[in-house]
């Protein structure tokens, strides 16, 4: 647990450029869609939310998800903490859980205004590729972060399944907002246990109904459970406009736009 506490920053900082070129790479080669913004101006302002939100996170909440998690082990709180169950049977819990968790937190932000006034930034993008699945607002980054912390107290999480999940729900990220063209036959196939580009695609669509649907980050269980699942976008992918109905022009390609428009009193227009 130690080492896990202490190299996590190292560990998941590497998996994440690992994942991050390799998605890149893939998408150009095998592009979804064509883009319709400059690929490099939305590439600097998505990293430059990634790094201002993880600066504002180690400010913060210095101790965030892991240390919560070695704090309910060192003091025996939290649900799975009651149990007697082998480690790797509580991780197995604990992934799932904390997965359905991160489910609903993604319908909150998008039924309470407050919350997804800082969600329409990530919903903003008019391209959707591995960058975009990174690309959130600081304060939501905070408050997902929070959520995190509270959930993985109250179920007393593993510190190794805490690192595992935060590896896998990165990844999936990654995966599920990238620019890829995985097949029709291989995308019905996958989307069976995990969240596809093309199912998450539908939930990036400029029409609200599409918006409000497919709100699962890696198992593609709970949108069917819960009654979200939507199989396609009514455009097709290759025809649908992604981003917000009201923000089609350049504004959400710029930092300073994606940093203070949710701060604006009024939320429309460019």
């Amino acid at each position: 647990m130690e080492f896990l506490t202490t190299f996590e920053s190292t560990i998941r900082a590497s998996i994440f450029f690992v994942l991050l070129a390799g998605f890149a790479i893939i998408e150009a080669v095998f592009p979804r869609r064509a883009r319709v913004q400059n690929r490099i101006r939305r590439w600097l302002t998505n990293g430059s939310l990634v790094v201002i939100g993880t600066l504002t996170l180690r400010f913060f909440l210095p101790i965030a998800a892991m240390g919560m998690a070695a704090l309910a082990d060192e003091r025996g709180l939290g649900l799975l903490n009651l149990t007697n169950w082998p480690i790797w049977v509580e991780i197995v819990v604990a992934l799932i859980v904390l997965d359905m968790a991160i489910y609903w937190q993604h319908v909150a932000m998008h039924r309470v205004p407050i919350l997804w006034r800082f969600h329409q930034v990530h919903h903003a993008d008019r391209d959707i590729d591995v960058s975009t699945g990174v690309r959130f607002h600081p304060i939501e980054i905070v408050v997902s972060m929070i959520f995190k912390m509270v959930c993985v107290l109250a179920l007393g999480v593993p510190v190794a399944a805490v690192l595992v999940f935060e590896i896998v729900l990165n990844a999936c990220a990654m995966f599920n907002h990238a620019n890829i063209n995985l097949g029709v036959g291989v995308d019905r196939i996958l989307r069976c246990l995990l969240v596809t580009p093309d199912m998450h695609r539908v939930h990036h669509s400029a029409v609200p109904e599409e918006t409000n649907r497919n709100f699962g980050f890696s198992i593609a269980l709970w949108d069917r459970l819960f009654g979200t699942y939507l199989a396609q976008p009514q455009a097709g992918h290759l025809n649908m406009t992604i981003g917000l109905e009201g923000f089609q022009r350049e504004g959400p390609e710029r930092l300073s736009w994606s940093l203070l428009r949710p701060l604006r009193r009024q939320w429309t227009g460019n």
